[in-house]
């Protein structure tokens, strides 16, 4: 699309292998989960309690929250643990020159 906008948000070498690093984009707060495909952005608020993803527990995809255990799946967003039911925010990502970077329209 022509009117894609990617911005850097993170090197990659920053990123907690196997875990999930805060990052801010905008004064907006950001987890970039590394996961066994590569890095993954989302929100780093949980939809349910409003706890920091980023001090959650990653398997895999899934991202635990760690206030009452609700989790995400880090690729879409969606919700698939109880308590939480609402989905998370995703942001398209890529790597590129050492850099997570993340799209903006």
């Amino acid at each position: 699309m022509p009117d894609e906008t990617w911005v850097d948000l993170i090197p990659l070498a920053a990123l907690e292998p196997g875990d999930v690093t805060a990052a801010r984009r905008g004064g907006r707060p950001l987890a970039v989960h590394d996961t066994p495909d590569g890095p993954h952005v989302t929100a780093a608020r949980c939809s349910h309690g409003g706890a920091d993803l980023c001090d959650g527990y990653l398997d895999g995809h899934l991202i635990e929250c760690p206030l009452h255990q609700g989790r995400f799946d880090v690729r879409t967003g969606e919700a698939r643990g109880r308590p939480a039911t609402r989905p998370i925010e995703v942001y398209a990502c890529r790597v590129a020159d050492g850099m997570v970077r993340i799209r903006i329209d």
